[in-house]
């Protein structure tokens, strides 16, 4: 049963409870003070009670037995015991009025922070953990502010927290947090067991989750902002360290509880306990009379992994950073690394392998040690203190003395300081160092640069602050929050980093800012990135020793490395890295150096307020292309920029990630159909090709864009570019990109043609004879005559999507019929020619036989090299045919090569020798080589080879077959027919004689008809 009433406050202030809301709330009040009732709890619990000698003292009356028992329940072994105090947890925690002296300790604190002005009907009906609720978002408040306008008392602050820690056990005794967070534990702890802190702990992990409610995520900070109060409050901490705990002295009884239970002071205690020995000795003279040593420590020091963390916390408690500034300022253990013993002992075998070339003490040391962080040479306890030493290196440069040593002018010349690291309202701390690196990537065209030993010391840190988002004060200062909410599972090695960076867009506008800047600096330089660097040192050493040995980077080595990531050195660390810094590339065009600077001013010009490197190479892409189609007597992209546009489109081709429009609009159907399929190499790309039928209609609309821009420039085909590399230069070193696939068609039936370039170039005449847009070289020569003989198809035509080669087959039947335009022909002859030979170039034939080619013609369609094999087997199998569309596509292939015998392979092959001979004085096409074998076949003077004649006499049958079936459509069809038929000479003879008659007749009628006399004609 739970409580809502008029009012928050004893009902001996003015407010009006109804009667029977103030009877229940009366009777659960006696429960919990009435003697009969602690005595039926004594009697329920006896054995418990006999065992917790802390229960078994509490005086009678006052509630406090059930309270303590509360307390221990985690403890009770007795089935009927713990059943009992489980409902009575329920009614205790149902009004905070019934917790043990709760009201008394708080009743004025209530008051003061108006806490008690509830009313039903404006919040939930649950009300009374408002309450809580309000005073432990007052405490919480005044622990944050430095100077606090309202305090809590002392007695009411331990009361909230006692509160909040009897709560820690179960969420629903948090009655807030509960109806906050019920709807999101159902969403994501539904399976976790309520009990032992389980639910708050689940809660916790999904905090920072887009679905979780605004409400549920406020209570939850505020419980993890009591934690830091009271680290009791965490029922799993408490009870990990309790024996801890009692082990090391660290509940000290005369100290104040606040001071007691703060979590930092527990990590400090039992941190310092554990690790007592080493911090003895370890800097004792300076810390002993620092009065910031005395806030933080009590009676020793703790070990070095706590100083950073414990510290860290105490600062925030504190405002003690000044304190800390100086002590370690004081130390300098950047000078000599000997001064931090336990960094000493802990690398002592590091320095002896990696770092033995340096004397003993020198302050390189230390950049030695942080060149070999994260290699195979560094042991672990040396990787934490160097870590933790570098962290407050980092934020005070005056400690690294090298680098003071070797910037102090540059600082004074470029910089306008005479005092290293200034700190004031025109000069902020760490504005020197950022005035440095700006100057240290500067070219000799841009201004002033940093001296060579000066820029060396600056890129040496940036390398090492590179190594940890701890190490960049600005980035850890920014994005903590982003850090938290996106990257709390990122905890490896360099992966913040890379986290910050694949959430850019959804980061908060400083942390952007900062990520940003600090990509852009790889770009130029991506040495910076020492744990790429050494996964990739293979390939560097093999393939880009000359870039790498370059002092300043420019872009250089990166580019170097995405032109060779999929050499068979490459390993997969080093190609995920590079892979990873392309995405991010992808972002902003900044992100790329050498594009940023060779079109940074035509950006400016062409296409401002365009951020994304792919809208801008688009932008540009589509400028270069209007210009060059116009024939523009000057282009307005720079030389420089369409050069280096060249290299970011030819990069893009390689992974479909790299083109977020194509891969946004195809990730489902990679999802369903590419799902084993790796990105790299254009595989996936290629894998949407070879399905493109199966695919949604927008993936397949940007699959078919994709496909017209490689045919128009098929050096943008990345797969047809790296399976026929060597054949490209072998046959067409000289060849322009854009003739690219051109002359790979032309030499493809070269005995020295390589098999797989072979096969990839008859997957490419297979999708351009699917659609005449994707040959562009169709497409010009034919730009007259499509319009002309296939308007009707363009009708019905969609866009972004194929013809299945109608516009062809259309151009083929005119071809037949001589209509076409000379170029037009010549490039649909050639069409006919390469699509005899291999049946699967003919897109309507392949659709509409399919069964045919299944049933009749199987195994020429298994060959494993096409010779036309499979075209003559539909021809000889024609009258078993009787699919009508398959029939019509057969007679179109018997009347194409009527025209033109070099489209008929097998007939073309048997009488070679024939033509030769007979035929040679003829050129091809229009028929007539074809008129002059037919000629020959009837003269009984020449004797043709035996499989010429039998083939032609072959052709004859079916031509008559293809005469009776479809007649002839127009005069020219049937003069074709006439001048191929056997009985031509009869059939002209017949025609001759018929036109004589006509003529004879018309003499003789003009004679007959009245004459008209002269005068008459000329009146």
């Amino acid at each position: 049963v739970y409580i809502s009433t008029g009012c928050d406050l004893p009902k001996t202030d003015s407010c009006t409870m109804t009667p029977c809301i103030e009877l229940l709330w009366n009777y659960k009040l006696n429960l919990t003070t009435d003697p009969k009732f602690e005595s039926v709890a004594r009697e329920v619990c006896k054995s418990t009670i006999a065992e917790i000698k802390e229960c078994a003292d509490e005086p009678v009356g006052k509630g406090f037995l059930v309270s303590c028992l509360v307390d221990h329940r985690g403890n009770i072994t007795e089935y009927q015991c713990h059943q009992y105090i489980t409902k009575m947890t329920a009614i205790i925690f149902s009004d905070y009025r019934l917790i043990c002296g709760f009201m008394d300790d708080c009743k004025a604190d209530i008051n003061l922070l108006k806490c008690g002005s509830i009313r039903p009907g404006e919040k939930d009906a649950h009300s009374q953990g408002e309450v809580v609720a309000c005073l432990e978002k007052g405490l919480v408040k005044e622990a944050e502010e430095t100077d606090p306008r309202i305090q809590v008392s002392d007695q009411c602050k331990k009361a909230i927290l006692r509160v909040a820690e009897l709560s820690s056990d179960d969420f629903h005794l948090d009655r807030h947090l509960y109806f906050a967070c019920r709807d999101d534990r159902e969403r994501f702890c539904e399976n976790t067991q309520a009990g032992e802190g389980r639910v708050y702990k689940c809660l916790f992990n999904h905090k920072f989750e887009e679905s979780m409610s605004e409400k549920c995520r406020d209570a939850l900070t505020t419980r993890q902002k009591l934690i830091a109060q009271d680290y009791k409050v965490s029922y799993s901490l408490a009870k990990s360290c309790k024996s801890d705990l009692k082990k090391y002295r660290c509940n000290v009884e005369n100290l104040p509880r606040s001071r007691e239970a703060r979590l930092s002071y527990l990590l400090m205690c039992l941190e310092s306990a554990v690790h007592r020995g080493k911090w003895n000795s370890r800097l004792a003279g300076t810390l002993s009379p620092s009065p910031f040593s005395k806030l933080c420590f009590k009676g020793e020091f703790p070990h070095h992994g706590a100083f950073l963390l414990v510290l860290t916390i105490r600062i925030a408690e504190h405002k003690g950073s000044a304190g800390l500034q100086t002590l370690i300022q004081e130390t300098d253990p950047g000078a000599d690394y000997r001064i931090d013993r336990a960094l000493n002992e802990a690398c002592e075998s590091v320095i002896q392998t990696a770092c033995k070339h340096i004397r003993s003490g020198d302050p390189m040391i230390l950049s030695c040690l942080m060149e070999h962080l994260y290699t195979e040479k560094m042991v672990e306890d040396c990787e934490h203190r160097l870590l933790e030493l570098q962290y407050f290196i980092s934020r005070d440069w005056k400690l690294d003395t090298v680098l003071y040593r070797k910037c102090q002018g540059d600082a004074s010349r470029l910089c306008h300081t005479h005092g290293w690291n200034e700190t004031s309202e025109l000069m902020p701390a760490g504005a020197v160092f950022s005035c440095l690196y700006r100057h240290a990537y500067r070219t000799e065209e841009q201004g002033r640069r940093l001296s060579r030993e000066c820029r060396a010391e600056v890129q040496r840190i940036l390398h090492q602050r590179a190594m940890d988002v701890k190490l960049d004060p600005t980035l850890q200062d920014k994005c903590m929050i982003d850090l938290g909410k996106w990257c709390s599972e990122k905890t490896e090695t360099g992966q913040e980093l890379e986290c910050l960076q694949d959430h850019l867009d959804d980061l908060v506008s400083d942390c952007r800012d900062v990520v940003g800047n600090l990509t852009e600096l790889e770009s130029e330089d991506i040495q910076i990135e020492a744990l790429l660097m050494r996964a990739c040192e293979p390939i560097i050493q093999t393939f880009c020793h000359e870039v790498a040995d370059n002092q300043i980077d420019s872009g250089d080595l990166m580019e170097c490395l995405i032109q060779n990531k999929h050499q068979k050195e490459m390993n997969e660390k080093c190609a995920i890295g590079v892979t990873h810094f392309q995405l991010v590339q992808m972002k902003d065009f900044r992100f790329s150096y050498k594009f940023k600077m060779a079109c940074k001013e035509d950006v400016l010009k062409l296409c401002p307020n365009i951020k994304k490197k792919v809208d801008v190479v688009i932008c540009l892409s589509t400028t270069v292309r209007n210009d060059t189609l116009q024939d523009a007597k000057e282009h307005r992209v720079s030389l420089k920029c369409r050069k280096q546009l060249r290299v970011e489109e030819l990069e893009m081709t390689e992974d479909i990630r790299l083109e977020p429009e194509l891969y946004e609009a195809c990730k489902s159907d990679i999802k369903n159909y590419c799902q084993n399929v790796p990105y790299g190499n254009a595989q996936i790309i290629e894998c949407l090709k070879e399905i493109k039928k199966q695919l949604s209609t927008r993936c397949h609309q940007k699959v078919f864009k994709l496909q017209e821009t490689e045919m128009m420039d098929p050096e943008l085909d990345y797969t047809l570019m790296r399976v026929c590399k060597q054949m490209i230069k072998r046959f067409c070193p000289e060849a322009d990109s854009k003739n690219m696939l051109q002359c790979l068609k032309q030499n493809k039936n070269s005995e020295v043609m390589d098999p797989k370039c072979k096969q990839m170039i008859t997957k490419r005449q297979i999708t351009q004879n699917t659609d005449y847009r994707l040959n562009p070289v169709l497409r010009k020569a034919c730009k007259a005559d499509i319009p002309k003989f296939c308007q009707n198809i363009l009708n019905r035509a969609k866009d972004d999507t194929e013809l299945e080669g109608q516009v062809i087959s259309c151009l083929k039947l005119k071809y037949a019929d001589q209509r076409l335009s000379p170029d037009c022909e010549d490039q649909i002859r050639v069409i006919i020619q390469e699509s005899a030979l291999d049946y699967r170039l003919d897109p309507q034939l392949q659709m509409h036989c399919s069964d045919e080619v299944g049933n009749l013609c199987a195994e020429e369609a298994a060959a494993q090299e096409q010779t036309g094999q499979v075209e003559e087997c539909l021809k000889v199998n024609l009258l078993k045919i009787k699919t009508e569309m398959c029939k019509k596509e057969v007679l179109n292939m018997l009347k194409e090569s009527k025209a033109d015998i070099f489209v008929d392979p097998v007939l073309h092959t048997a009488c070679a020798l024939d033509i030769k001979h007979h035929c040679a004085a003829i050129p091809p096409g229009r028929g007539r080589q074809m008129s002059c074998l037919m000629e020959a076949l009837e003269d009984k003077r020449v004797r043709l080879q035996p499989e010429c004649k039998k083939r032609l006499n072959d052709r004859i049958e079916m031509w008559s077959y293809a005469a009776k079936v479809a007649p002839a459509e127009g005069f020219s069809d049937l003069a074709m027919q006439v001048m191929t038929s056997p009985s031509k000479n009869y059939i002209l003879s017949v025609i001759t004689v018929g036109i004589c008659v006509l003529f004879l007749i018309g003499l003789m009628c003009g004679r007959i008809t009245k004459r008209v006399t002269r005068e008459l004609k000329d009146r």
